[in-house]
C-alpha cells in the first residue's frame, strides 16, 4: 500500500512525540498495522525495541537470537517447540510474530541499471488476459509482447493459445512492424524457448533455433529467478493491462488486434522514452531503426502443421472442430496447415481443401462441393445395391436391364420401379412378368407392371397396397398392435338387418 508523505509524517509524530503504540496508530489513522511497521522500519527504528519489556518471551530472547543467528532458515514451529521444552508458555501465533522480528534479514541486493545499445536487444514474453468464450469453447486470451530495449517500442498481438506456431507468428509480425529485428532476443525460461536447463547448460527448442538461424538473431534466456533482467517487457505488459486492455470493448479477436496495432503506433509510441526522457518513444525508435538487422527476403513458414487421419466420414479433426475433405480421401493420412484465419488440408504437397478457421468447439465446417460429391457417391452406391438385389432375386433382371440400357432407358428409374414391383408382388410373380417382357422384347418396367396387373385381375385379387413411408427411423420401426375386429362384424350385421327391414 502506498501512502502519502503527510500520512507518513503523522505516523512518525504519533510514535515519537505521543508515544503511541503501533496498534493505536493503526486504529486511529485507519491503516493496516503493517503499514505503520513499514514506516517505522524505514525511519530506522528497530522492531525489537517495540516489544514490551514485561513480555513473557523476554527470558527466552537470548536463546532465540542465538539459535536464529546459527540457523537463520529454522522454521518458527520448530523453534517454538524448542522454547516450549525450556518452559515457554505463550501461544504459537504471537511467537511466530516475535520470530519474524528477530530473524536475521537477508541483505538487500543492489541491482545495476541495465543499458543497451540501439538495435542490440529486444525482450519477449507472453501475458495472460483471462479467457474468452466462443460458442461452446472457452479459450485463453494470450498477449504476445515484444519491446525494443533501447527505444521501448512495443509490439502487441493477441492469440488464443501459446502454441509454437503463434509464438513464431508473433515474432514475424513484430519484425515486420519494426521493419527489422534486434541482434539479441531475451526470453524468460518459457517452454516455447527453453526445453531443459541445468545451470548454464541450456537446451533450446529446436524450432526456435531454426527460426533464429533464419533471421540471424541470438536467442538468450534470462538467468533463473532473475526477472529484473527482462524488466522492460514485464513493465510493458503491465502498461498494456493498465493503458490498453482495461475497460476496452472489442467485438472479436480480429477487432482487438486492429485496436492493439493502432494503440502501439499511437499512444504507446507517443509516450516519454525512459532511456531519453526528453524524447518520445517514436523519436528514439526513428534513431534505433537503422541499427536493426534487416529482414531476409523470404519469411519463415510459421503456420501450424499437424498430421491427421480421415475416418469413414470425409472429415478431419483439428483444434476441436471437424473440417470436410473430398470423399476420395477417406481412410487416409493428411496434413493440416493452419494460420490464424485459414485451415488448409494437404495430401503430400497437394492442396485438397481450404476452410475459414473456426475457434468454436464441436462444429462441422463443410465445403458444399465435398458434400455434393458425397451425396452423389451415396446415390450411385444405393443404385448399385438395388441392382444387386434385383439380379440376385430375379436372375432374368440382368438381361432385362442390359436391354433397357441398350435402348436408352434410365437404369436408375428402371431399377427403382422394378424394386417397388418386387416389394408389392414378390420374386416369383416378378420373375414371370420380366421373362414375359423379355419374350415380347419390351424391356421397360411398364410392360412388367401391365403383365402383373393382368395376372392379378385373372385371379380376382385385390391390388397390392404400397406404403411409401418417410425415411424416419421412428416411423419405419414403429410397432402397431392389431386390435379385435368383432366391433366391425357387429356393425355389419346391424346394417344388413336394417336394410332387410
Amino acid at each position: 500500500m502506498t501512502i502519502s508523505n503527510e500520512l507518513e509524517a503523522k505516523i512518525l509524530r504519533y510514535y515519537h512525540v505521543e508515544k503511541w503504540r503501533v496498534g493505536t496508530i493503526s486504529t486511529q489513522l485507519g491503516v493496516h498495522h503493517s503499514v505503520v511497521t513499514r514506516v517505522l522500519s524505514s525511519a530506522g527504528i528497530r522492531q525489537e525495541k517495540r516489544i514490551p519489556t514485561n513480555s513473557i518471551i523476554e527470558p527466552y530472547l537470548p536463546f532465540m537470537v542465538e539459535t536464529l543467528t546459527k540457523f537463520p532458515a529454522l522454521t518458527a514451529s520448530r523453534l517454538y517447540a524448542m522454547v516450549c521444552e525450556r518452559g515457554y508458555q505463550g501461544g504459537p501465533d504471537h511467537f511466530r510474530y516475535l520470530v519474524s522480528l528477530h530473524r536475521p534479514k537477508k541483505r538487500a541486493e543492489a541491482y545495476l541499471r541495465l543499458r543497451t545499445l540501439p538495435g542490440e536487444q529486444a525482450q519477449v514474453d507472453w501475458g495472460h488476459f483471462g479467457h474468452i468464450v466462443i460458442g461452446k469453447a472457452k479459450r485463453p486470451l494470450m498477449a504476445f509482447v515484444m519491446v525494443l530495449s533501447f527505444s521501448r517500442k512495443i509490439f502487441l498481438r493477441f492469440y488464443l493459445n501459446q502454441r509454437m506456431s503463434n509464438f513464431l507468428d508473433g515474432h514475424e509480425a513484430a519484425f515486420n512492424a519494426f521493419n527489422g529485428l534486434a541482434r539479441v532476443l531475451l526470453y524468460d525460461n518459457l517452454r516455447s524457448a527453453v526445453l531443459e536447463r541445468e545451470g548454464d547448460a541450456i537446451r533450446f527448442h529446436p524450432t526456435l533455433l531454426e527460426f533464429a538461424s533464419h533471421y540471424r538473431f541470438e536467442p538468450r534466456p534470462v538467468a533463473v529467478a532473475r526477472g529484473n533482467e527482462k524488466g522492460r517487457v514485464e513493465r510493458a505488459i503491465r502498461y498494456v493491462r493498465d493503458n490498453f486492455f482495461a475497460a476496452r470493448k472489442w467485438a472479436d479477436l480480429t477487432d482487438l488486434n486492429v485496436q492493439a496495432a493502432k494503440w502501439c503506433e499511437g499512444i504507446a509510441s507517443n509516450r516519454r522514452c525512459p532511456e531519453e526522457p526528453s524524447f518520445s518513444v517514436r523519436e528514439v525508435f526513428e534513431q534505433e531503426q537503422p541499427k536493426l538487422l534487416s529482414l531476409p527476403p523470404n519469411p519463415y513458414p510459421t503456420q501450424e502443421r499437424e498430421e491427421v487421419s480421415v475416418g469413414k466420414t470425409p472429415y478431419v479433426r483439428f483444434d476441436l472442430n471437424d473440417y470436410s475433405v473430398p470423399p476420395l480421401f477417406v481412410r487416409r493420412i493428411l496434413t493440416v496447415s493452419a494460420k490464424q484465419d485459414i485451415v488448409s488440408i494437404l495430401d503430400g504437397a497437394n492442396l485438397i481443401a481450404q476452410h475459414p478457421r473456426n475457434y468454436d468447439k464441436g462444429q462441422q465446417i463443410e465445403d458444399e462441393a465435398h458434400i455434393k460429391d458425397l451425396v452423389q457417391n451415396k446415390r450411385q452406391a444405393r443404385l448399385h445395391r438395388g441392382q444387386d438385389r434385383l439380379t440376385k432375386c430375379i436372375p432374368s433382371c440382368q438381361s432385362f436391364l442390359m436391354q433397357a440400357a441398350a435402348r436408352g432407358y434410365s437404369l436408375r428409374s428402371s431399377s427403382t420401379q422394378l424394386l417397388q414391383l418386387l416389394d408389392s408382388y414378390g420374386a416369383a410373380e416378378l420373375e414371370v412378368a420380366v421373362s414375359e417382357a423379355l419374350k415380347r422384347e419390351v424391356p421397360h418396367p411398364n410392360a412388367v407392371r401391365l403383365h402383373l396387373e393382368k395376372r392379378r385381375e385373372e385371379r380376382h385379387q385385390l391390388p397390392p397396397v404400397h406404403l411409401d413411408l418417410p425415411n424416419d427411423k421412428r416411423v419405419r420401426e414403429l410397432t402397431v398392435l392389431p386390435h379385435c375386429l368383432n366391433t366391425y362384424d357387429q356393425l355389419q350385421t346391424t346394417l344388413e338387418t336394417k336394410n332387410h327391414d
